[in-house]
Formats: C-alpha cells, structure tokens, sequence
C-alpha cells in the first residue's frame, strides 16, 4: 500500500473516529489501557444472536490506538462472533509478522507495516485484544 494513503487512512481515522461516543445500559463494556502512555479507552459493544450488533468507544489514546480502534469497529459491526474471532486472529498475526489472510481484513492492512516501529505494535493490538477477551468470554 502507498505509504501516503496508509498515513491518509490513519490519520483520518484518528482524526474522525467512526462511533466515538458511550454506549447505553444495553452495551457490555470493557476498559482497554496501555500503562506506558496515554491509550485509556472504554469499548462498547452489544452482541445479539451470536452477531455483533454494534461497537463504539470513548476515552484517549494516540492516533494508531484510536485509528486502530475506528478501523476495528468499522470491519467487525455486523460479523458473527466466529468470524470476528477469525479477522481479529489475522489481524494479530499481521501484526506479529506471522501467516495472516489479508483479504479478511479489508481497511485493517494499513497498519501492515507496523512492525517497522515495535514501540507502535502495542498501540495497535490494543484494542484488538481487549475486544478478543470480551468475544471470547461471550457464548456463540
């Protein structure tokens, strides 16, 4: 991917995240942070007959957390849990450079090089594994 339409993509996304706001007392919530920064974030998200319904976050973060965060929310609405679990799986492999599918994750690949900065794998995965834990701990 053109490294300019990558930095595009994320800062769009970082700049205007999509579903920025806090769920109602219909949302489960997980709280998601990084010790060693500022990535504080409260994802929301509520599941019905195994389908994620919809996600949405609240809090602060640096641009690859919440671009991560945006990117996340956008490709996992409307999925099953099964496939979610499989797009996050890729994701995490993408970003520890192992075998991944990448047509599984759409808009996700812009952040394919992010094993370039190690620093920056932590910010991006952030999201991803909070919200694997609360899928995980959710019956199919």
């Amino acid at each position: 991917m053109d490294k300019n339409l990558r930095r595009e993509l994320i800062l769009d996304n970082f700049n205007n995240p999509m579903n920025k706001h806090t769920g109602d007392e219909s949302y489960f919530m997980i709280n998601t942070n990084n010790e060693s920064c500022i990535d504080n974030l409260d994802i929301y998200y509520k599941i019905n007959d195994g389908k994620i319904i919809d996600i949405c976050f609240d809090g602060e973060a640096c641009a690859i957390s919440t671009s991560a965060t945006s990117v996340m929310i956008k490709t996992l609405i409307g999925k099953t849990l099964s496939d979610a679990r499989e797009i996050l799986t890729n994701y995490e492999n993408m970003i520890n450079e192992q075998e991944y599918d990448s047509d599984l994750l759409g808009e996700l690949n812009i952040y394919d090089e992010i094993y370039l900065q190690p620093n920056r794998k932590t910010c991006a995965l952030l999201p991803f594994k909070s919200l694997r834990k609360a899928l995980d701990a959710c019956e199919e």
